[in-house]
Formats: C-alpha cells, structure tokens, sequence
C-alpha cells in the first residue's frame, strides 16, 4: 500500500477592532501570492516572502492604517504564522533547521530557523534611518516577531552589513523566506517521522 500524503494547507481568518486579517497557505505552491494590505512597501515584503519560501499566499487586511501601519503588520504576521503552524500540523517529515547567507547588492543577511515548535526571535538588525518611504522601518521587527511567535518557530536574523535601508529589509524577508522553504520541506529519509528524540515538536 502506497503512502498517502495530506495537502499542507492553512488558513486563519483574524477580526479585531484594528484589523480584519485573511490569510491562506499552502506549504507545498510555488510561490504563488495574491496579497493586499493597504500598505505598498509591506506588499512588496510579503510577496518575497512568498516567491522565495514558494509558499502560496492568500492574503487580505483591512487595518487601521489612519492611525498607523502598526497593527496592520502585527497582525498580519500573527495569522501568516497561525496558518503556517496549522498547516505544518505535526510537523512530521519536515527537515526542521536550515540556515542561510543571503547577498543583496551591498547588503548580506542571515537567518536561521528552528521549526521547533518554541517560539523565539533573536534580531541584530539596526536601520540607519526610521522610514523606508512611509514605512516604520520598526516594523519589520514586528512583523518577524509576530511570524515567530505564531508559527512556533525560533528565527534568527543577523544582518552583516549594507547601507541601503530597502535592501536590508528586503534581505531579511528573503533569507528568511529561503530558509523557511528549506526547514519545511519534507525529508525523504524521515518522511513519516517527527525529526525529534522527544517524539514531538512543541
């Protein structure tokens, strides 16, 4: 008897007095993203996101953005990462850590992922300038604190060095995109096994 194999999807569907989130993942896409926030520069954040983890993203916000992008962020990471844990389930099969260099033009990046089920971020990232355009540049602490938290990760990003504000962001979302794709992936060798002594991830 063959081997069956479950679709790797989730979504989560997040209403607040700020934010009204909808986000849908499917772990094994290509990369495929439909994404409106409200906010440019965040849209174009998540959609390397997507493109690079080739996780497929659905994703619609409606936030308060007359007071900020804040929530808006915040809470887009917070069900990105409840999707991506939904959809993960036991996390069975995954490969677990990856880590990874990232070069971007000037700037290089590094992120490291244990999908671990204990959620952590560890961020040494500093921007020389507050704002990239009308973006908080704060924000994508935020945003990356929220993912971990949520999907029950522990994420690292180191930037190495860079000078433009824009390509360290972008570095940042696309390392941990990579990374992502690769901790998540199913390994061949423990495909129906859960890669851990205790038997569990949580």
């Amino acid at each position: 008897m063959g081997e069956t194999t479950t679709a790797r999807m989730g979504n989560i569907v997040r209403k607040t007095n700020e934010t009204s989130v909808s986000v849908s993942v499917n772990l094994d896409g290509a990369g495929a993203a439909r994404i409106s926030t409200g906010v440019g520069f965040f849209d174009h954040m998540l959609d390397q996101l997507s493109r690079h983890s080739l996780i497929d993203m659905d994703i619609e916000v409606t936030g308060d953005l007359h007071i900020d992008d804040h929530h808006t962020v915040e809470d887009t990471g917070i069900a990105i990462g409840q999707a991506i844990s939904k959809a993960l389930g036991d996390r069975r099969g995954i490969t677990r850590y990856a880590s990874l260099d990232l070069a971007m033009d000037e700037t290089m990046t590094k992120a490291a992922i244990d999908v671990s089920g204990r959620p952590f971020l560890v961020w040494n990232v500093a921007f020389s300038a507050p704002k990239i355009g009308t973006f908080d540049t704060e924000l994508v602490r935020e945003f990356f604190q929220a993912l971990a938290q949520n999907a029950g990760i522990t994420l690292h990003v180191l930037n190495h060095y860079g000078a433009n504000n824009h390509h360290i962001a972008e570095t940042c979302f696309k390392a941990v995109a990579r990374t992502l794709r690769a901790a998540i992936e199913i390994d061949p060798r423990q495909a129906n096994r859960v890669p851990s002594t205790k038997g569990m991830l949580v």
